[in-house]
């Protein structure tokens, strides 16, 4: 699988004019501000879970007699 020598010089042409532009990143495409990847009912709904589910464990080993 070899490759043509015209070929090879287009790929390193087109990766050297990538490296020259490296840094160079208009503002628009670089994110900004406090985009979350998630949302805060779905946030709120994991915490509401996690801290439920380990409450009524505590109710419920509380209730068995402790660790005996």
């Amino acid at each position: 699988m070899t490759t043509s020598r015209r070929l090879a010089d287009r790929k390193v042409a087109k990766f050297q004019k990538n490296i020259t532009k490296r840094g160079s990143v208009p503002e628009t495409v670089a994110k900004k501000g406090n985009d979350y990847p998630v949302g805060p009912i779905l946030l709120g709904f994991f915490i509401f879970v996690v801290i439920g589910s380990s409450l009524f464990q505590i109710i419920r080993t509380a209730m068995s007699g402790g660790m005996a």
